[in-house]
């Protein structure tokens, strides 16, 4: 949890997601051009060498985005093929692109798709009649810098994408009862008075210990009854100078064992198997508990669920009978080879994505995601396996990089 006191940091971090400057040259000559880039009837950036002119635009109508680029000098239309032009896109992590075109129709068409994200530094170099253009520009989106000492206090924390064990779950809710095993009704042998009732209710007794004294009606004699198990007195239905008859006077439950019923209902029943395992939560409990299923009942209740049974350790006596409970019963399991954290999730665009990180920077990552479960959610595509990527406090980068103003530029 982030202190409320650093959130200002975050206004003073420093933001490289920004559009750079755009030059061209001609051999030894740089000129600077506007921050706006001028766009072309095609709604490409219009690159100027003196008259030699270049459109380039990200075409994705109907087709992956690929680049496009028109030529023009001194206004005039310039035929495709008489132009030799390679796109370099170095991305963040010095990872390096190389577009070559060939011409189609009144254009030159790029050899690669450019995948996501479209942010890298394009550098142009285009030969026309033995002439050589040159061209250098940022195209930054999802990416900005954070100093190592505002990441910290930000508590911005980092994993490394790989291998997941996913584990699948559905939960359950119900309450815990006596083990079947562990309860003990307590009656008379042989019938008579009740000279003495020795235990209350509630009291905890051991193995051996004095319950009952019976006057027997048949021999006249007292006898006693002793406690067959350790436990404690959970009811008691007689008294002294009662008739004992053949009821239960009094029972005794070994409380170190609890059983917990879980209902699960018809849309899970078929997923759920003896053995599966369970983490389960007592109301007004942090401690967790773990358990495997014993018993599933054959018969449905009369909410039409289906009771299954996990048995409970409590021989330190934290837990009673009664008490609420619920738990996540283990559905699946599976290995992945390329998962991420859940809580590292974020939007931007029309996209979910992770914030890699490189460096001091950070960048987006657009996800194509398969299966969910736990903490865990699968990737498909768009992250390479080993990247280093945010998982705490992910928002932090994504307001980060909004506050940037930071756009998708075609």
């Amino acid at each position: 949890m982030i202190n409320s006191i650093l959130r200002p940091f975050i206004i003073g971090i420093f933001v490289l997601a920004c559009l750079g400057n755009t030059s061209n040259s001609s051999g030894a000559e740089t000129v600077v051009e506007a921050a706006e880039p001028e766009k072309g009837e095609h709604n490409g950036r219009l690159l100027l060498d003196g008259n030699f002119v270049l459109e380039l635009a990200i075409f994705e109508t109907g087709v992956p985005p690929e680049f496009r680029v028109w030529v023009t000098d001194g206004e005039k239309p310039v035929k495709p093929e008489a132009v030799s032009l390679v796109v370099k896109l170095t991305r963040l992590g010095d990872v390096v692109d190389t577009i070559n075109f060939k011409p189609q129709a009144d254009f030159l068409r790029g050899d690669m798709e450019i995948y996501e994200p479209h942010s890298f530094v394009v550098t142009i170099e285009a030969e026309y009649q033995r002439k050589k253009h040159q061209w250098q520009y940022d195209n930054f989106e999802g990416r900005t810098l954070i100093e190592p000492a505002v990441a910290e206090a930000m508590d911005i924390q980092t994993g490394i994408a790989g291998e997941a064990t996913l584990v699948e779950s559905i939960e359950a809710f119900g309450r815990l009862v006596p083990n079947a095993s562990s309860e003990r009704k307590i009656s008379a042998r042989f019938e008579g008075e009740i000279a003495d009732m020795s235990v209350r209710l509630g009291q905890t007794v051991k193995a051996g210990d004095e319950l009952v004294t019976i006057n027997s009606n048949e021999s006249l004699k007292s006898y006693k009854i002793n406690s067959p198990i350790n436990g404690v007195v959970t009811s008691k239905a007689a008294n002294a100078g009662e008739q004992s008859g053949s009821r239960t006077l009094l029972s005794i439950m070994d409380t170190t064992r609890l059983t917990a019923e879980l209902s699960v209902f018809p849309v899970d029943r078929q997923r759920v198997a003896l053995g599966a395992e369970v983490s389960m939560r007592v109301n007004g409990q942090q401690e967790k508990l773990t358990g495997r299923i014993s018993a599933i009942d054959a018969q449905l209740s009369a909410n039409q669920a289906t009771t299954v049974r996990v048995e409970i350790d409590n021989s330190a006596n934290q837990f009673s009978a009664g008490q609420f409970i619920s738990g996540d019963i283990e559905v699946a399991r599976y290995v992945v080879p390329l998962a991420v954290k859940r809580v590292g999730l974020q939007s931007f665009r029309d996209f979910t994505v992770v914030f890699a990180k490189i460096g001091h920077e950070y960048e987006v990552r657009m996800l194509d995601l398969g299966r969910e479960a736990g903490e865990w959610v699968e990737v498909l595509g768009g992250l390479a396996p080993g990247t280093e990527y945010v998982t705490e406090n992910s928002y932090v980068i994504k307001a980060d990089i909004e506050k940037s103003g930071a756009s998708h530029d075609h």
